[in-house]
């Protein structure tokens, strides 16, 4: 009786691994493909001791499936022992700092210290809530250039901040109920499109149509271009390659887990929780490196990325952009 509840709860598992591939067709498979790390482990966990049963044919089929599915999410994991990139002595190199602020964040005062600590260059916001509009007050001296943009409900909006001036001639400004934030910002003389996006949650929530809603706009970025935010949808899912397809964009690969529920532990949250904020480029940015800080009182960590500019704007074949090194220590 116990091999077949097994085996039964081993079959549905592989079912929703199976549905997540399949998310181009439709959102409601797409949000199976978000916990694909997940599933993979449970299914492998339940296949192992079906080895010993009148199973052991479907158990092996089962972990070689769960395997293969796991090997699609590797690129999101943590690095044990990342390599430090050497940094271009003939470019500068700029930073931008990717936070969801979480709209009732009861430690307002750990995230503007980390800012004050890291000092990016530029910085993309989530959950920017009436309360953050009076926090990011206090530091107007030090990103006098910014943008900060108002969701219906008054709680998930975006916001991004510069200490770099926007470009001659241009304006930022928001789009669609305060999902996106574009400013194009000089870097030494180069015109980059900076944007912070933050999408709804998936299926059977409204971020398949949101995306739809954000094409133009994502359509509309500039030749060279760098966006974050927190996507609420991992790198491999089909929200995400949307995403990137409708904004020519090239998606910068994950610094790792970044999300779990604010009642589990940091810990858990790097290890098992979601890579759900993301990182894209296109044009002359070239991402050097990807780190997550500590956390801040959020229910996401933050993202520390180093990047420099091609002066020619010429694009790449392959994203030169390539994550060099993630969590880097003594970051």
């Amino acid at each position: 009786m116990m091999a077949q509840l097994t085996f039964l709860a081993m079959t549905a598992f592989s079912a929703a691994l199976l549905a997540g591939f399949f998310g181009a067709l439709h959102p409601a498979f797409d949000s199976f493909s978000h916990f694909r790390m997940h599933l993979s482990l449970l299914t492998a966990l339940l296949a192992l001791p079906l080895l010993a049963s009148s199973y052991r044919l479907q158990a092996v089929a089962a972990l070689v499936f769960a395997i293969a599915c796991f090997a699609t999410t590797t690129g999101a994991l943590p690095r044990l022992s990342p390599q430090a990139v050497a940094k271009p002595t003939d470019r500068m190199v700029y930073s931008l700092l990717q936070m969801n602020l979480r709209f009732n964040n009861p430690t307002p005062k750990k995230v503007l210290s980390l800012i004050g600590r890291t000092n990016p260059d530029v910085i993309t916001l989530d959950e920017v809530s009436g309360m953050w509009a009076t926090e990011l007050g206090y530091i107007k001296d030090a990103y006098p250039y910014r943008i900060l943009c108002d969701y219906p409900n008054g709680v998930f909006g975006v916001a991004l901040l510069s200490r770099r001036p926007f470009a001659a001639g241009t304006a930022p400004h928001c789009e669609p109920r305060g999902a996106m934030a574009i400013a194009t910002i000089d870097f030494s003389g180069i015109p980059v499109d900076v944007a912070a996006i933050h999408l709804s949650w998936p299926w059977p929530k409204e971020q398949y149509w949101q995306i739809g809603e954000l094409a133009q706009p994502l359509a509309a970025l500039g030749e060279t271009a760098v966006m974050a935010g927190d996507c609420n949808a991992v790198p491999w899912s089909a929200a995400v390659r949307r995403v990137a397809r409708l904004g020519g964009l090239t998606l910068m690969p994950s610094a790792g887990p970044t999300w779990i529920h604010r009642t589990l532990p940091d810990f858990l949250r790097r290890y098992a929780g979601l890579p759900i904020d993301q990182v894209f480029s296109k044009g002359g940015v070239a991402i050097l490196s990807s780190t997550r800080l500590e956390d801040t009182g959020s229910d996401h960590l933050p993202v520390l990325v180093e990047f420099t500019l091609r002066p020619d704007d010429k694009p790449q074949e392959e994203h030169e952009s390539a994550l060099a090194a993630n969590d880097l220590p003594g970051k």
